[in-house]
């Protein structure tokens, strides 16, 4: 019987597996002695993220009849995301290993490679009713690395229509990809069927080779998406619409962690979506829910509930968005 039988709130697709976290910060893993065990991968991390927030939430991926899949598993149901739509494999669960240098160094070491469970996601088995219903479809670019996981993406996107809303994490990996021409490649073929693109300005980059962030978020605009959201760190989050500039700056906060901000702040983004909050005031309350996270050790677990980021944001009304009436030109696709 389905965790969820109800119609879900997010239903995300992509890559899984276990988090090796140091439990000393501050040193390279040849010295580290003692490390924590944590449920990871980015569009988890998301489905996570938005089930903290009260969202019915379920993950289209792979794990292997191992260990380390069944805590994927365990640890899914436990943090609240529906595991009905996770197949196995008879290939090993990926684990993902980091360094943490505070404030601003987090070295990751991925173990998996083209024989890793999410990457042979097949479209034959995807759940087409889930993907067409779901209020929010979630994908992460890296899904697109790889056969057969390339075209179980296109498939499901093909399948939802852009029906309410798709969201596209940008989320390069250089470790995924064959090239840089390949991800821009592959990345640009789809953006035409989210509503959201979201990426950082090294991930634009590889996307629409901008890194200006106005720029960026023009040429992403031009590609079909109708929100352009480009994280800036430090530097805060600019998000256009075709009438819209808004910017939000970074909520101060000291970091521990850097590595689970990004999917904070994307399953706090799906919540304030469904809310119908006003753009602005959505941005805001997922740059808040990523500092959050930045400021602890882990990713899944550390992600922060409602009222966890609406108390950090009354500590911090200087974060307010700015919002600005724009007419963003026409500009020729390169």
């Amino acid at each position: 019987m389905s965790q969820f039988p109800m119609r879900l709130d997010l239903l995300a697709i992509g890559r899984s597996g276990v988090d090796i976290y140091p439990l000393q910060t501050g040193l390279g893993l040849e010295h580290v002695t003692n490390f924590g065990k944590f449920l990871g991968g980015s569009p988890t991390n998301v489905a996570v993220a938005a089930a903290r927030m009260g969202r019915r939430t379920g993950l289209i991926t792979a794990v292997g009849n191992d260990p380390f899949g069944r805590f994927v598993r365990n640890e899914l149901r436990r943090l609240g995301v529906s595991d009905e739509y996770v197949m196995t494999t008879d290939t090993n669960t990926p684990v993902t290993f980091c360094e943490i240098f505070p404030p601003d160094n987090f070295p990751l070491y991925f173990y998996r490679d083209l024989a890793t469970p999410d990457l042979h996601i097949h479209a034959e088995h995807l759940p087409y009713d889930a993907i067409q219903e779901a209020r929010i479809f979630w994908f992460s670019v890296s899904g697109l690395c790889a056969e057969p996981s390339r075209s179980a993406h296109h498939a499901a996107l093909s399948a939802r229509n852009r029906a309410e809303w798709t969201i596209a994490d940008l989320d390069y990996r250089q470790r995924f990809w064959a090239s840089e021409e390949d991800a821009h490649e592959q990345a640009n073929l789809v953006l035409e069927k989210a509503h959201v693109a979201i990426g950082n300005r090294e991930e634009c980059r590889i996307v629409v080779g901008e890194t200006d962030p106005d720029r960026a978020a023009d040429a992403l605009l031009e590609r079909g998406v109708e929100i352009a959201i480009v994280k800036q760190g430090n530097n805060g989050t600019l998000a256009k619409t075709r009438s819209e500039r808004i910017t939000v700056p970074c909520t101060p906060i000291e970091t521990f962690n850097g590595l689970g901000a990004g999917d904070a702040f994307g399953g706090s983004l799906c919540h304030a979506l469904l809310q119908g909050w006003d753009l602005g005031d959505a941005i805001r309350f997922a740059s808040t829910a990523g500092a959050i996270v930045a400021s602890r050790l882990e990713c899944s677990t550390a992600m922060p509930t409602e009222f966890e980021v609406h108390h950090l944001m009354n500590k911090h009304t200087d974060t307010a968005p700015i919002v600005e009436a724009v007419n963003t030109p026409a500009r020729e696709q390169s």
